[in-house]
């Protein structure tokens, strides 16, 4: 067989949930791949998403999860070109997959890193009357685990009483930080969440004028709002 190499077009790919996907690789130098042995999987060989040889598309069995979610584009292979689609993004299709190119003993692969992210938030703040103010700030949908911080007005960081995580069905993260403000707080807390995979910022403040409070919810893109990723 010829020689030659694979490269994918993007090797880290980052797509929001529930978006689509397009996975590409391609020979070089470019060379009809029509009659080779060419296809995609996850981890492993056994995880094989689509194997194209001998002019016959075959989906492969290791791999329920793409069921009806996937197309393998074949229309570049005069090219050297294969391409997988991925539809409604789960974090579960999160990691990296193989292309393969093999011609009678030559065998190449290339490997693209599906990076997702999740952010459908919804933060709630309930300030609860006691002693003080109970400040509890939910919020749900996000994918990797974003990093999370009450601020006071001047910016610096309060310490949080209490920090859950949960995980739910289809694999996003929701979040539950609590503080503790005592009577003589004034001015505004924000609650400020990050997604470290897309930069994106939510923020969700209260501000406390002596006796009464008033609620608010503003989200504002990473570079006008509160700095809660720590740069290093």
């Amino acid at each position: 067989g010829l020689q030659f190499t694979v490269n994918s077009s993007r090797s880290h790919q980052v797509v929001m949930v529930g978006s689509q996907a397009e996975l590409s690789c391609r020979l070089s130098p470019p060379q009809n791949a029509q009659l080779m042995q060419v296809g995609w999987f996850r981890d492993r060989h056994s995880q094989m998403i689509y194997l194209y040889e001998d002019g016959e598309e075959h989906s492969g069995e290791g791999i329920q999860n793409y069921m009806n979610r996937t197309v393998f584009l074949k229309d570049a292979l005069e090219e050297g070109k294969i391409t997988l689609q991925i539809y409604n993004v789960t974090v579960f299709d999160g990691g990296q997959y193989h292309c393969f190119f093999k011609d009678g003993h030559t065998y190449e692969e290339g490997i693209v890193d599906l990076r997702v992210a999740g952010l459908d938030v919804q933060i709630n703040v309930q300030v609860l009357n006691t002693e003080g103010f109970v400040a509890e700030c939910t919020s749900g949908g996000w994918f990797p685990q974003a990093q999370m911080a009450w601020k006071d007005s001047s910016g610096n960081v309060i310490p949080h009483s209490s920090k859950s995580y949960s995980q739910d069905g289809v694999g996003l993260l929701h979040l539950k930080m609590t503080i503790l403000l005592k009577n003589n707080t004034h001015g505004p807390v924000t609650c400020c969440f990050y997604n470290p995979v897309t930069g994106q910022e939510k923020r969700a403040g209260i501000v406390i004028p002596g006796e009464r409070f008033t609620q608010n919810s503003v989200n504002l893109k990473a570079s006008h709002c509160c700095t809660c990723q720590r740069r290093s």
